[in-house]
């Protein structure tokens, strides 16, 4: 089957052709891991997710990169601020492992949560220094950079064709309005190595040929996908905030150093999920919604997922609670006729299942289009052609794509005022006080839950 896939690069959708027949190498911006991470940046995983797992069915071979930036990214794009972990370790009083760590392991909780197959590797930016130096030691060499008080950057001014990916009008940003440039030569020159203003006040600082400091964010991400994947390869994903400078810089830096034109074969952005909503969601999180935040209302992050691939990756999901409410109907909608089919009887007829796959195919081969995959499921479970048994294995053939677990039960968490209801009722079932069992079980159904008795006990699902 072919795929297609939209290119940022070349601003098309075409077939897709793999460096080498039957293997893909994916590299994808992963995260700052100096607090938690909201749902719209797990939206940007989960878009990652069915490209990997559309790739698998295929049939490729998939080697997979994600990176952890854990130093070196800070709080301005413009190469000024302070470095991100740096100030989480001040206002935590923590070490910068600490703070890393402990983000990273909620942030890979989150993704289980969401059924994100793991990367082959996490690469980890402190990990990759002796590398980052190397890279910039090529670039010195070739004449692209330079020495200002705060660090050694890359002079974009040699580039003709800096900032293809996004058809950055340099001429036109010489010309804007006023931007602070300091001593870089270029508005849109970028730092490669910073230095220590204050050499052993850092935690994380390292020795280098121009002196003891730290490498920039952009450096980081070049030099381990070179690493892991080699000079050129398949796929770089990220988030559409990635595109300028991030990715532009990732662009010139490597194309520079080895001459590989396109460095990267396809780039795939994401967009993004615009919150819409009428009420605070989380108190405590400095008011980002996390996944989290969404489990503590009562919706399991299979909804949110589900909720994601009602909407192509390229398009804005416009999220609130409302859309939220109608995924999670959906998807329960959705397993509740395959608890049904799940036993059915029936012959499967190979003719049947092959001419329905190659259909779901040819939809998500067009640019991961899952809204029209999803809905195509639902016409195979309405198709009267089909008996119970074909459909539910179909169904499950198309969630390899969809990674919605729907041969599985969801891992409710169930609010605490919710676990306490339940109590009550198991005690007032004990006391053989039907009335007010009852009347606690109507409570618990208001709240968003069902309960189930089994033994001297109660199953709690949502409603």
């Amino acid at each position: 089957m072919t795929l297609k896939l939209y290119n940022t690069l070349t601003r098309k959708k075409g077939i897709f052709k793999p460096i080498k027949k039957g293997h893909v190498g994916i590299y994808g911006c992963g995260p700052t891991v100096y607090w938690y991470q909201h749902i719209g940046g797990m939206r940007r995983y989960i878009f990652e997710d069915i490209l990997v797992r559309t790739l698998l069915f295929n049939d490729y071979k998939v080697k997979h990169i994600i990176n952890v930036t854990d130093v070196g990214h800070l709080t301005s794009d413009a190469d000024t601020g302070e470095d991100k972990i740096e100030k989480a370790v001040k206002k935590e009083g923590k070490t910068a492992k600490e703070i890393t760590h402990y983000y990273f392991n909620d942030f890979e909780k989150d993704l289980e949560k969401l059924n994100v197959m793991m990367p082959d590797k996490w690469a980890w930016a402190t990990e990759y220094i002796k590398e980052q130096i190397g890279l910039l030691k090529i670039l010195e060499k070739k004449g692209f950079t330079y020495e200002t008080s705060d660090g050694i950057y890359f002079d974009t001014s040699k580039l003709k064709d800096y900032g293809k990916l996004v058809m950055l009008d340099k001429e036109g940003l010489q010309e804007g309005k006023r931007i602070d440039v300091k001593e870089k030569k270029n508005k849109t020159d970028f730092a490669l190595w910073k230095f220590s203003e204050k050499p052993g006040e850092r935690q994380q600082e390292w020795d280098s040929p121009w002196g003891v400091g730290f490498p920039g964010w952009h450096l980081e991400c070049s030099a381990m996908a070179i690493k892991n994947l080699g000079k050129q390869f398949d796929i770089h994903t990220g988030g559409i905030d990635n595109m300028n400078p991030h990715h532009i810089n990732e662009i010139a830096q490597s194309e520079t150093a080895f001459g590989k034109k396109p460095w990267v074969k396809y780039w795939l952005h994401n967009d993004f999920l615009n919150l819409k909503l009428k009420e605070k969601m989380s108190k405590s999180t400095g008011q980002i919604v996390r996944l989290e935040t969404l489990e503590e209302k009562g919706y399991s992050p299979m909804d949110f997922r589900y909720l994601c691939l009602l909407t192509h990756y390229r398009k804005i999901i416009e999220f609130d609670l409302k859309n939220l409410d109608a995924a999670k109907n959906s998807l329960k909608r959705l397993k509740n006729i395959l608890s049904e089919l799940k036993n059915g009887s029936g012959k499967t007829n190979k003719r049947n299942l092959e001419m329905a796959k190659k259909q779901f195919t040819e939809f998500v081969n067009d640019d991961l289009n899952t809204p029209r995959a999803l809905s195509y499921l639902w016409e195979i479970l309405r198709e009267d052609r089909l008996n119970n048994s074909e459909k539910y294995r179909l169904a499950l053939e198309f969630d390899k794509v969809f990674g919605l677990g729907l041969d599985k039960e969801d891992k409710i968490k169930i609010p605490a005022d919710v676990k306490k209801l339940v109590k009550e009722r198991e005690n007032c079932r004990r006391k053989k006080d039907w009335a007010q069992a009852d009347n606690l079980r109507k409570k618990i159904k208001q709240k968003g839950f069902s309960v189930e008795d089994v033994g001297e006990g109660s199953k709690v699902r949502l409603v």
